[in-house]
């Protein structure tokens, strides 16, 4: 066989990288959500759960910092404080919001339902699992502490403060990469909750997977979600599944568990010669 052939006959999938928050821990991705609601309120700004979600799934300190342009939370900054929100404000801001949200996690770090037998069946397979995180290093230790005493362990984890920058650049993604020792980009599956998970993905080249039901598109605990009726939840989970697909992921599904039928079918269209 020659090179260029060997280069096109990828095989199968040898990796999964999964997002946490929303994706394989904390149903509805209330953690980060929360704490920037309350972040903003300690400075007499407030905001609401949908503002606070808006920017989801990039670095934290990013994220404050983008909260801070949104015109509506700008406006409000601007008459409380008599000045506009400032590089130096988003550095004690962020600096606030490490130990508000390193206190709630562990509260907010249970499996998502299927995400352990999925993540057992796919090892059974030789699929190897990254986790890759907005959070930074101490915030992510933290989870991934409390998802082992659930039973779910990584082959490797990745932050955004690991890499020079972090979502939608696909730094992470190729870090990942590295520490699993899984290449070329078309044998890899990017998984997450957010746009900025798709856009990571498609950056580095990988096939992206967006989860819908479970994180933050629609924001909602397994209880609420539970509770709301049929009527409205349609509506919002169609409208998230499109946002999704528009963000311009591969697939997209209701959770994590639907990973297996994914890569199932992502494996059937590399063996046509298909690519990312």
């Amino acid at each position: 066989m020659n090179t260029a052939s060997q280069r096109r006959n990828v095989g199968p999938v040898r990796a999964l990288i999964t997002d946490l928050a929303g994706t394989a821990v904390d149903y509805g991705s209330s953690a980060p959500a929360g704490v920037f609601v309350q972040l903003f309120q300690r400075h007499g700004v407030p905001i609401t759960l949908e503002q606070a979600r808006g920017p989801m799934g990039i670095e934290k300190k990013a994220h404050v910092r983008e909260l801070s342009k949104v015109p509506e939370i700008a406006g409000k900054w601007q008459k409380v404080h008599g000045a506009a929100c400032t590089e130096a404000d988003v550095d004690r801001m962020y600096q606030e919001f490490i130990p508000l949200q390193l206190d709630v996690l562990p509260k907010y770090s249970d499996l998502i339902p299927g995400v352990l037998e999925t993540v057992r069946e796919l090892k059974k397979r030789g699929i190897r699992i990254a986790a890759n995180t907005g959070y930074n290093r101490e915030m992510m230790e933290i989870v991934l502490r409390e998802a082992a005493r659930q039973g779910f362990v990584p082959d490797a984890a990745v932050c955004a403060t690991d890499v020079a920058k972090g979502r939608p650049a696909p730094w992470m993604v190729f870090l990942a990469m590295e520490k699993l020792d899984v290449y070329p980009p078309a044998a890899v599956v990017k998984i997450g909750d957010t746009v900025p998970d798709i856009d990571e993905g498609l950056h580095a080249g990988v096939w992206t997977v967006g989860v819908a039901r479970t994180g933050n598109m629609l924001g909602l605990a397994e209880s609420e979600l539970a509770a709301l009726p049929q009527t409205e939840l349609k509506p919002r989970l169609a409208a998230a599944r499109e946002r999704l697909r528009a963000a311009g992921a591969h697939y997209v599904v209701d959770s994590f568990a639907d990973c297996l039928r994914v890569i199932e079918e992502i494996n059937r269209r590399l063996e046509r010669g298909e690519r990312p």
